[in-house]
Parts: C-alpha cells; structure tokens; sequence
C-alpha cells in the first residue's frame, strides 16, 4: 500500500536544522536562479564578470562566495566577443572558468552535457545558460505548463548535484509597474525557479541600473549598480544596509553578553530580556532563534557558537565559547 511520508510538526520543530548552502552568501543559493532583463542591458556582462569571480572566490559586492568550477553557457556569444570581453574586465581569468558556444538544446542533450561536465569537474557550483530562449526548441509555445516543465528540468539537475543554475532570460516590451511582471513567458517561469532578479533600467544607455532580488531563501532587496569603464557592474547601494545594520547589532550583543561566560543555555524569552538590558535594539524570542542559526558564520569568526532548538514546547537557546575546556565540558550535545 502506498502512502505519504509525513514528519509531523513537533519533529519538524525538534530536527536540527541546517542552513541553505549558497554559492554567493545571501544572494544566489543552490537551485535555480532566473536573471531577466532588457536586450543589451548588460545581463551577458553580469554573467561573465560573475563567473569569473566565483571561480576565484571572490567577494560579490560584499558578499562571500564560494570558490568553486563555473560554466558559462555563452550561447548568444562566439569565443571572439568572450574573449573581448574577458580582456576588458580581467587580466587573469582562472582555469577553473569554463566557457562554452556551442548551443545544446533543454530536454536531452543539455542535460546530458552538464552530467558529464559535471562527472568531470566535481567542485563545480555554477552553471549560467545564456539564455533561455538558445536551449529551447523554436516551436515551444510559452504556455505555463511548458515554461514550468522546461524549468523544472534544470531545477531538478540543481537540486540533484547541489548547484546554482543561473538562466539568462528577457523581457517582453510592454512596461508594467511590478518589474517582474515585465519578464517574457508564463507565471510558469516564475513558478518554477528558487530565486529571481531582474536587471532594469530607468531610461535606456544610462550607466546605472537597479538589480531587483526575490527569493524562496533569500530577503528580498534592490541593488543600486553601476557599470564601470570595464564593464564591470558595481554595487552604489543595497536597500538592505538597514538589515544589515540590525544583523551587527545583534552580533555586538552576543559578543557583549558572552565576554564574562564560558556557556549559555536558556530560552529565547529569557534571552531576549537579558540582550534589551545592553542594547538598544528589540529582539524577539523569535527573532533570536533565527538569528543564532543565520549568522552562526558571523558568530563563529568571533569565538562563539550558538544554536537553537525547541524542548517541551519552548525555545532553547545554547551559546558557547570556542576554545574552553570547561565550555566543552558544558555544552550539551
């Protein structure tokens, strides 16, 4: 008899739960990525300059990646214009950058191309199709059945092999004041992926242009860029500054009340009365928790770490010194 594998709620809440791996920190995790925008916007620029500097783990406008092979799928470009483009935007393109011209079609033949690539470069995180429209067969209809199967495809492939596929797509013509309303296709498109940007500009030519950024695992946020001489895009503004600002905050926090204790437990309620004594933010039991799990990098570059969980209904909260004896001989595991 067939039948559902359920987890109930209560387990769900008690299982430890691990982070989203990204390939760039916060901005593109594994899974697939839909970047869309105007033709000659500067899309091909974005996916070159981003291949290259994460194949050499480099920061993206402030936010780590992780250094991995990349594939560029060019497939709106010859070896001659990469190659020119290359020469603007770096002088040292590493081996871990790959590049590919040679247009493979969605539904058997890509897949299998990005298998064997896969098979044969196994740190590989980032695969980038430029574009969509190049790999899907000149009579598919942009029906939502078709534009959701299509891209259930390379999700499917993302999920399997734990990569970012980023696909390059385009927007239709007519303007509309929801920016992603303007990308060409179904709601198929937007169903079907993780994560989406759009790569748009006020008035045609203008050298800066705003990175709008939704996302199942990521916050939503507007990047202010600008293009370069050298075509590089570069960040002006991330509507996301304030965030940020709450997140050191709340670093400084757990900084300030571990610096006379070897380790903590207690639940987030109790925590978060204990964190309003030495700041002025207000953080939520709710808020701690997530907190604790989401900047647990941040944390453990200074010495600490911390995890959350739920026992018996409540929300416990563990802190913990690294390097103590006496704080391993506490920490409960």
């Amino acid at each position: 008899m067939k039948k559902f594998n359920t987890i109930t709620g209560k387990e769900l809440l008690s299982k430890e739960v691990r982070e989203i791996p990204f390939i760039v920190k916060d901005l593109i995790p594994i899974g697939l990525t839909l970047l869309a925008g105007s033709a000659k916007v500067g899309k091909s620029w974005l996916a070159l300059w981003l291949s290259i500097a994460v194949a050499k783990g480099e920061d993206i406008w402030g936010y780590e990646s992780t250094r991995c092979t990349t594939l560029y799928l060019c497939y709106e470009d010859n070896e001659i214009r990469i190659q020119n483009r290359l020469l603007e935007i770096t002088d040292d393109a590493p081996n871990n950058v790959h590049f590919c011209t040679e247009v493979s079609k969605l539904g058997g033949e890509l897949e299998t191309r990005i298998r064997n690539f896969i098979a044969e470069h196994q740190d590989t995180k980032l695969i980038i199709i430029d574009t969509l429209q190049t790999i899907r067969s000149p009579n598919t209809e942009s029906t939502y059945s078709n534009d959701y199967s299509d891209l259930t495809i390379l999700k499917n492939l993302a999920d399997e092999y734990k990569i970012a596929i980023l696909l390059i797509h385009h927007f239709r013509k007519q303007k509309d004041g929801d920016v992603f309303n303007q990308i060409t296709g179904s709601t198929g498109l937007q169903g079907a992926v993780d994560t989406m940007f759009t790569l748009s500009q006020s008035k045609r030519g203008e050298k800066t242009a705003t990175l709008s950024c939704v996302g199942r695992d990521i916050e939503s946020r507007e990047l202010e860029l600008e293009r370069s001489e050298d075509n590089i895009w570069i960040k002006l503004s991330d509507s996301l500054s304030e965030s940020n600002l709450k997140d050191l905050s709340f670093i400084k926090a757990v900084e300030i009340f571990m610096c006379d204790k070897d380790c903590y437990i207690g639940n987030a309620t109790e925590l978060s009365t204990l964190f309003s004594e030495i700041s002025d933010d207000n953080f939520s039991n709710k808020s701690i928790s997530k907190n604790i799990k989401r900047l647990s990098k941040s944390l453990e570059k200074l010495g600490i770490l911390g995890s959350a969980r739920r026992s018996n209904g409540k929300r416990i909260i563990e802190i913990v010194r690294i390097g103590d004896d006496s704080a391993d001989q506490k920490r409960v595991s």
